[in-house]
């Protein structure tokens, strides 16, 4: 196979899931939102805190970045988001987001 046949291959699967998140109501490329946290915060703030405290006292971040890798596992997942202060690895439970916000993860 070529190159230029691939490409063509992988816009069209990206458009079609494009069509399906537009079918779905979600736009895919986010509203405007007033990040909070850059990963570097993340990191210098809570790297030091065990995962009892975290999960005793959660915390809500909002963040900007690129989306470089994905893995799903059953259950879980796992994201890693880059920014201009480095890149964080997201842990994302199926239980606690929910089955919809999982399943649009496939995507």
């Amino acid at each position: 196979m070529s190159q230029g046949v691939d490409l063509t291959d992988q816009l069209q699967a990206r458009r079609e899931k494009l069509k399906v998140l537009f079918e779905q109501g979600i736009d895919p490329f986010g509203g405007h939102y007033d990040r909070t946290h850059d990963t570097g915060d993340i990191r210098s703030h809570y790297a030091n805190h065990t995962t009892e405290e975290l999960e005793a006292n959660p915390v809500a971040v909002v963040m900007a970045g690129r989306l470089m890798a994905k893995r799903r596992k059953g259950k879980a997942g796992f994201a890693d988001i880059q920014d201009f202060s480095g890149r964080i690895q997201l842990y994302i439970r199926k239980d606690a987001v929910g089955e919809e916000q999982y399943e649009i993860s496939t995507y």
